[in-house]
Parts: structure tokens; C-alpha cells; sequence
């Protein structure tokens, strides 16, 4: 939401918000863009203003005072997805990036070839884009800029807002869409995978005839998305019968290269500064994207080893008590099994250390006790934080953490727990420094693994 507000101001609306409280980097962010913030939620304020339109983000429920006001006066609203898909995608060609993981770094690698070959795209990302000033921006109105508009979007299929129940991305009414992958998450919107690969073939539904889905080609679930489809169907991925094939892949520390062949010819080798066989499926999806957009395969060489991975992918912090503090969002266990391959890739000798908060709608409830038990392969520790608000289930409905620890153990890795009345204290990451300041040693890398705050940890760290 507050990406969408900086593009709209930078289009020239007047843009004013309610909200809870808002942490840095994002108050500074707003303020830095003449956006003025109100804390808290007040309808004779909201009257006061009188906006012409009001953007009901996701998390505002019925009973809010704003909102309550806004339906009783019958004034138009609208949700995130939809201004941004009536305000800065409309005519625009469309690049949709969809996947369960995967959507933030292949829509910011996308925006970046186009940005390099001067298409000067929109873009909407949900995490912070490096090679970019904001996470949202509009189409560039350059009358030097001849290229045709294009935007790119991190297609979320989370639900839209309280009056809308579909998938944001069905919004962003695709051009081009990108299914990465799929697997059950979002435990709190979707009952089952089922229920996903419908929501997405929504999306894959309003593609036109003269459009391209291109989707994963080992992903069963990803593939099932574009049955019945009405626009060209494109794969992409390590099977050799793929439209874009992966193929003789180098891992050479934090920098990976492979070969891409496209319908069965050779179409380039390409320079990735990112570890891990997920981020060569990205980039790839991305020249997929981008070259049915009207990139050349030399832009796209030129561009790709110049892209800055967003903040919180594989993000070096620093150094604490010698050893490399790496920060990432991975927080589903296919997500955490790719992120320390990609870490052993670009640190094979060194000894890991991964701490791992259990805070999503479904890492917090037991839908994954199984798999989350073997996805820490090759760490030396495991530091497990306390589940997220474990109030919101029944004791059967919860992880169970102290059997993930017991499960760990048995693979012969050194399990950590925190204790259960922790999860209530905004800066239980004290107490992880407590437990981490005699295992980790200079050469070794510290792995934090999380969606949210992780106790205050990142700050604790970095501040020591």
C-alpha cells in the first residue's frame, strides 16, 4: 500500500492514509514523498478530507470507523489490485509474476532488463527493488521514450480485500503471466492446493488470445494451472522437452551461468549475481517475459549481470562476532531447503547457522510439521523462534515445535527452542544472541530466516 501511494503522488494526486503504526524504511518513504501518515482511524478526520477515492487495503475489516464511514455515505472505493490495475497497468502491455515463491525476485529481475534496454517500465514489487528508487512506480510518460509501455506486477494471489475475494492478480489483467510454481500456503485464504490452481487459472483466463502464459515445466501443479487455456502456453524449466530449456548450469560461489535454449535451438548463456538453481529459474522466466515483450537476447546478456537482488533475498547484513548475517524472507519449506543450497553454493566451507520463525498464516499451524523437519540440510544449528501468535489455534491445529526439534535432532543437527512464553515479547531476539553468542565463530554465516521481525534480531545483530 504504501509503495501504491509514492506511485500515485508521483503521478500527481494529493495522497493521505490511515494506518497502525508504520517502521522505517517505509515512514520515511511516505514522508520523503509529501505523503501525510495519520496513525489510528478517524471518520470525522476522513470527512474532513473528503477524498475522491478511498483504497481499502486487505487488512481492513468490517467495523472499521473509516471504512464504516465510507459505506454508510456511499462514497467510491476501491481496492489496491484494482486502482492498480485501472490506473497504471489499463492499456499498458501486462507482465504478471506469479508463483508460491519466486514472485518478488523474478518481477524485479524483469522490471530491470526492460529498465536497462530503456523501456522505462511501471512496476509494482512487494519487496524493496535495489536497482530502483521505489517498489511502485507508474509507466514512464518520456516523450523520448519510444518503447512501448509496459508494467510489470508481483502477481499476489492473496485476496483482494474484504469485498473482494479473488486473487489480486486476476487485476493486473496479464499480457504475459508468469506461474513460477505452486504449492499449498496461505493456509488462512486456500483449504487446499485445489483451491490455488483455481484461483490461478482465473488468472490464466483473462490472458488474450495474442498473450503468453509461460509456467514452470517440472511443477505438476504449476502446469495444471494452464489447462483450457486461450493464449499461447510456453515452459519454462530443466526439462529437456521445455520451450525454454535450463541447461549446463555453473555454480561458481555467488554468481551463477547457465545456457538457455529456446524451442529446442540455443539461445545464450547468461550471468546471474545470485546462488541457487530457484534464482536461474527466475531469471529465465524473466527472459522469457521480457522477450516476448521486445527484448533482444543482447539486451537481456547486457542487463543480467548488473541486477541487484531485492532486500531480504540472500541480503548480507554484516558481520556479528566474525561470522556473515544473511537475511531472507524464506519461510515455507520449499523456500527454506532452496535458500541453504544456494547458501552452501556461495559459502561451501563454512559452518551455517539458521534461525527460523515459525510466523505465516500456515508455518504456525502443523500443515507442514513433516516437511519443515527436513528442510534444514546441511545447517550446523538450527535456532527454532517461538511460534506466532499461537492463540489463534487449538494445540492439535499448532506446530508442534518440540517434535521439529526432536525430528532435527535426529539428522544430527544441533536444535535450539525458545520457550513458548517468548512470543509475546517484541524482543525475544535477546535471547537467541544468547544461545547463538558460543556457537558461531568468525568464517561462519548466520542465516535468518523470516517474513517478519524475528524478535528485533536483525537490529540486535547488526548493533553489536
Amino acid at each position: 500500500m504504501g509503495s501504491v501511494a509514492v506511485a500515485c503522488r508521483l503521478q500527481g494526486h494529493t495522497v493521505t492514509g490511515s494506518d497502525g503504526p508504520v517502521y522505517e524504511p517505509m515512514r520515511s518513504v511516505l514522508a520523503n514523498a509529501g505523503i501525510e501518515r495519520f496513525e489510528g482511524y478517524d471518520a470525522t478526520r476522513l470527512l474532513a478530507l473528503c477524498p475522491d477515492l478511498t483504497v481499502i487495503g486487505n487488512a481492513i475489516s468490517r467495523g472499521n470507523e473509516e471504512l464504516e464511514f465510507v459505506l454508510d455515505n456511499r462514497w467510491p472505493y476501491s481496492s489496491m489490485a484494482e486502482l492498480v490495475g485501472r490506473l497504471f497497468i489499463d492499456r499498458n502491455t501486462s507482465i504478471v509474476c506469479a508463483g508460491t515463491h519466486g514472485k518478488t525476485t523474478t518481477s524485479s529481475i524483469t522490471a530491470w532488463l526492460l529498465e536497462h534496454a530503456g523501456f522505462q517500465p511501471g512496476y509494482l514489487i512487494g519487496g524493496v527493488p535495489q536497482n530502483f528508487e521505489y517498489g511502485c512506480r507508474p509507466v514512464s510518460a518520456d516523450i523520448h521514450n519510444t518503447r512501448a509501455g509496459v508494467f510489470v506486477s508481483e502477481g499476489d494471489e492473496y485476496d483482494t480485500a474484504f469485498f473482494d475475494k479473488r486473487s489480486k492478480f486476476v487485476h493486473y489483467r496479464p499480457t504475459i503471466a508468469i506461474v513460477n510454481n505452486l504449492e499449498f500456503d496461505h493456509a488462512d485464504i486456500f483449504s487446499s492446493v485445489e483451491a490455488i490452481i483455481t484461483s490461478f487459472k482465473q488468472m490464466i483466463r483473462v490472458i488474450p488470445q495474442s498473450g503468453v502464459a509461460l509456467v514452470n515445466a517440472d511443477d505438476d501443479n504449476a502446469l495444471a494451472t494452464t489447462e483450457n487455456a486461450h493464449c499461447t502456453v510456453e515452459t519454462v524449466g530443466l526439462s529437456l522437452d521445455a520451450t525454454w530449456c535450463i541447461d549446463d548450469v555453473q555454480e561458481l560461489g555467488g554468481t551463477t551461468i547457465w545456457n538457455v535454449k529456446h524451442a529446442g535451438s540455443n539461445y545464450g548463456t547468461f550471468s546471474l549475481p545470485m546462488p541457487g538453481i530457484h534464482n536461474v529459474r527466475n531469471a529465465t522466466m524473466a527472459i522469457a517475459a521480457t522477450f516476448h515483450a521486445g527484448l533482444s537476447r543482447e539486451e537481456q546478456q547486457q542487463a543480467m549481470p548488473l541486477f541487484s537482488p531485492p532486500k531480504r533475498r540472500l541480503e548480507e547484513l554484516g558481520l556479528w562476532n566474525g561470522a556473515t548475517v544473511i537475511d531472507d524472507f524464506a519461510h515455507h519449506p520449499t523456500a527454506i531447503e532452496l535458500t541453504l543450497r544456494a547458501l552452501r553454493q556461495k559459502y561451501p566451507s563454512a559452518r551455517l547457522h539458521v534461525v527460523f520463525e515459525p510466523r505465516s498464516n500456515t508455518t504456525t499451524r502443523n500443515f507442514f510439521q513433516h516437511e519443515l523437519a527436513s528442510c534444514f540440510a546441511g545447517a550446523t544449528t538450527v535456532c527454532l523462534g517461538p511460534v506466532n501468535r499461537p492463540e489463534r489455534y487449538a494445540p492439535e491445529e499448532r506446530l508442534d515445535t518440540d517434535r521439529l526439534m526432536h525430528e532435527i535432532k535426529l539428522q544430527g543437527i544441533e536444535a535450539i527452542g525458545l520457550d513458548a512464553a517468548l512470543a509475546s515479547d517484541k524482543e525475544w531476539g535477546r535471547v537467541v544472541i544468547e544461545h547463538l553468542v558460543s556457537r558461531v565463530h568468525p568464517g561462519d554465516v548466520l542465516a535468518i530466516l523470516s517474513n517478519g521481525d524475528v524478535g528485533g534480531l536483525r537490529r540486535l545483530l547488526i548493533a553489536g
